[in-house]
């Protein structure tokens, strides 16, 4: 390679980390997605997408109850430690994946208290 190609290389190189920077300044869900798969951090702005796009007010943590784990769930899910989200993975693996967020009250501890008080972190 050239001394000419190794510049523009270079150029293209560090341009690209720069959109790169940007993007997640302006994008730092995508920071969340890459460190966490089942879980998607959005900002309110994000509510005007497509329903396939996770968003709450806030910026508050979204979550999958069909894809994230035990602790992802724990995490992100208020009055649900380890325990109540290992026994909602568990649910999961015996049923099959959550047809809608109302049949998570089937699964023993959760009540419909708990399912208001995170129905705007959960999403399918």
């Amino acid at each position: 390679m050239s001394l000419t190609q190794n510049l523009a290389l270079a150029r293209h190189q560090t341009l690209a980390g720069a959109l790169l920077s940007i993007a997640l300044c302006l994008f730092p869900s995508l920071t969340a997605a890459a460190e966490k798969p089942g879980v998607v951090q959005t900002s309110s702005a994000a509510r005007a997408q497509p329903a396939t796009v996770a968003g709450t007010a806030g910026g508050q943590e979204t979550v999958s109850i069909n894809q994230a784990s035990a602790e992802q769930l724990a995490e992100a899910l208020n009055g649900v430690g380890l325990k109540k989200a290992e026994a909602i993975v568990r649910y999961r693996e015996q049923n099959g994946p959550f047809s809608d967020i109302e049949q998570l009250q089937e699964v023993p501890g959760i009540g419909l208290a708990l399912l208001e008080r995170n129905r705007e972190r959960l999403r399918m």
